[in-house]
C-alpha cells in the first residue's frame, strides 16, 4: 500500500493508505503546501472538485482546511473504494462526496459550479486537452483552477482563453499551475 499524509487543517498529520493503480501519482507534500499557500489556508465555505482524485490528497486536503463540499471523481473501482474508506475514517460526512466514474464524463454532465477545481490526471494520455473545453461552465467567475502536468502550461486552450496561469512551480517532473480568470482587454 502507498500512503499520503494530510499536511494541514482539521486532519493534519493523518495518513491515508491507497492501492497501486496505473498512472496514480499523489501530489507531493511540498507541492500541496505551496498550493494551499497560494489558495489560502482556510477554504471555509468553498466548494471543490478533484476531477482525477487518485489518492485523494488534494480533495481531502481541501476538506481538512474547511471546504464546505468536496467532490472526488475516480475511475478505478479499487481506488474509489479506498477513497470511501478514507472519508469514513476521517468522519468527513456529507462534506466529501466520492464519485466513481470518468473525469471527462463527470465534467460533461455536471451542473454545479465550483470555487476550486483540481486537475491532476495521469500523464501522457491527453486528459487535460479532453477536459479543458468542459471546465468553463463548472468554474465560478472568481474560481481557482489548479493543474498538474508533465509540461509547463500558459493556458488551457481557446475554451478557457480568459483563464491564465498566475502562479507556477516545478518539483521534479511535476509542473504545477494555478489559473484564474483574467479580464481580457
Amino acid at each position: 500500500m502507498n500512503s499520503v499524509r494530510i499536511i494541514g487543517g482539521e486532519w493534519r498529520r493523518r495518513v491515508l493508505r491507497f492501492p497501486d493503480s496505473e498512472g496514480l501519482r499523489p501530489t507531493p507534500d511540498r507541492v500541496r503546501e505551496t498550493l494551499f499557500n497560494w489558495l489560502g489556508q482556510d477554504l471555509s465555505g468553498q466548494t471543490c472538485l478533484d476531477l482525477f482524485a487518485g489518492s485523494g490528497a488534494l480533495g481531502f486536503e481541501a476538506a481538512s482546511r474547511g471546504a464546505e463540499r468536496v467532490v472526488l471523481v475516480e475511475k478505478s473501482a479499487r481506488v474509489a473504494a479506498s477513497l470511501h474508506d478514507h472519508a469514513q475514517l476521517l468522519g468527513a460526512g456529507p462534506r466529501v462526496e466520492i464519485v466513481r466514474g470518468d473525469g471527462v464524463q463527470y465534467a460533461a454532465s455536471c451542473v454545479r459550479q465550483f470555487d476550486v477545481i483540481f486537475i491532476d490526471p495521469p500523464y501522457q494520455r491527453g486528459w487535460i486537452a479532453r477536459v479543458a473545453p468542459l471546465l468553463g461552465r463548472l468554474l465560478k467567475p472568481d474560481a481557482a483552477l489548479y493543474v498538474e502536468a508533465e509540461t509547463e502550461l500558459e493556458n488551457l486552450g481557446p475554451d478557457l482563453r480568459d483563464w491564465q496561469t498566475v502562479r507556477r512551480g516545478k518539483a521534479g517532473e511535476v509542473h504545477f499551475h494555478l489559473l484564474r480568470k483574467q479580464e481580457m482587454v
